[in-house]
């Protein structure tokens, strides 16, 4: 018993992956059978990223979180640099819009996705390294706040403001905790509402998005669609749902159910238990997480562990509010759980290094 708590961190973790390739097939096989003649096209593809990812997170599990620290300007770099070289065509792919992939054959990279690690290195390392300004806004905060807003623009170029909102309100979180004065984040509320406003008002479709937030029956058959579709497969699912590959959303309602709506598929075949399992789950790798974090010997590893698991929690939460039409369609997935190989491998490897802080704890605690 005392193992399994030592371990529960790990096996809620793969636990979730696995529910997530399950699911995957669940809600893929029609699709997948219609579009390549193969129903475990995506069952494939996701089971051999989730195999690479374990291999990942076992490997930093052993790494010393110090190299980290010692490589973070360098670790951004390459980010930067792969941030940039997506944006040129014929080395970026465009998928559903957004030029932001390297394809490899017929898998695909997102490298704003490990840019979200690079990123929360580089942070942690910073807020450590300048603990004594953070009080400071002008000294302190703003090189920092530079660098987010930076990439933040490199991502919205692909575009992809989904993915850039998670990084942006994961850091912002890890700031919080610095003991940053509350009167910046109300500036940067502000600021920050501002942009999106300009954001929406550049990209028609962003606008099309929140009008089918309001009222998706505005239209039913267009930008309301997906929301619509999601909430049916939601509404009747019950207690118990409709059991484990019955879902009727997933027959060419719901459009690619695998990705950003799988949410909807697993209420509508395993119901409130389902829905309740899958939260609590998320919940626990944040408390576990946590403290690991207030276990750290040092603000780096302290701020490292926080910032990787709230960026796994904000885009979890961000995912199911859009799934049960809290907010507009903001085009992440859930993490372990969604198709698609980036998002699975970044949330391995930050669990990896999550849990590679909690090994160096252990033998501090000696």
């Amino acid at each position: 018993m005392k193992k399994i708590k030592d371990n529960i961190l790990l096996i809620t973790t793969i636990l979730l992956c696995l529910f997530g390739i399950t699911m995957i097939y669940s809600s893929s096989y029609v699709w997948s059978i219609y579009k390549f003649n193969n129903p475990y096209k995506y069952l494939i593809s996701q089971a051999i990223f989730f195999i690479v990812g374990l291999v990942l997170m076992f490997i930093l599990k052993k790494i010393d979180y110090h190299l980290y620290e010692k490589h973070a300007n360098k670790i951004l770099l390459v980010c930067i640099i792969l941030l940039i070289l997506v944006l040129i065509p014929g080395v970026g792919k465009i998928r559903n819009g957004s030029r932001s992939w390297f394809g490899f054959g017929p898998f695909g990279i997102q490298p704003s996705e490990f840019s979200k690690i690079g990123l929360i290195i580089f942070v942690s390392k910073y807020l450590s390294k300048n603990n004594k300004d953070i009080k400071d806004i002008k000294k302190g905060i703003f090189p920092i706040l530079s660098i987010i807003i930076f990439f933040f623009f490199l991502i919205m170029l692909e575009p992809d403001f989904g993915q850039g909102m998670v990084i942006v309100l994961s850091l912002l979180l890890i700031i919080f905790v610095s003991g940053t004065k509350l009167s910046f984040f109300i500036k940067c509320f502000i600021l920050g509402l501002l942009c999106i406003i300009g954001l929406i008002i550049v990209a028609p479709y962003r606008m099309a998005r929140i009008v089918s937030y309001l009222n998706p029956w505005t239209d039913p058959l267009g930008s309301g669609f997906q929301i619509i579709q999601s909430l049916y497969a939601i509404g009747p699912s019950g207690l118990l749902g409709s059991g484990l590959g019955n879902s009727i959303q997933k027959h060419f309602y719901l459009p690619e159910p695998q990705t950003d709506f799988i949410f909807a598929i697993i209420s509508e075949e395993f119901g409130f238990l389902g829905i309740l399992l899958i939260t609590s789950m998320f919940m626990i790798i944040f408390y576990k997480s946590i403290k690991i974090s207030l276990s750290s010997s040092d603000l780096f590893s302290k701020y490292l562990v926080f910032g990787l698991s709230s960026q796994i929690i904000i885009q979890a939460t961000l995912n199911l509010a859009v799934v049960v039409g809290l907010i507009p369609v903001t085009g992440v997935t859930l993490p372990f759980i969604s198709y698609g190989g980036s998002s699975l491998l970044v949330s391995l490897m930050s669990i990896g290094i999550i849990l590679g802080i909690e090994k160096s704890n252990k033998k501090t605690d000696f």
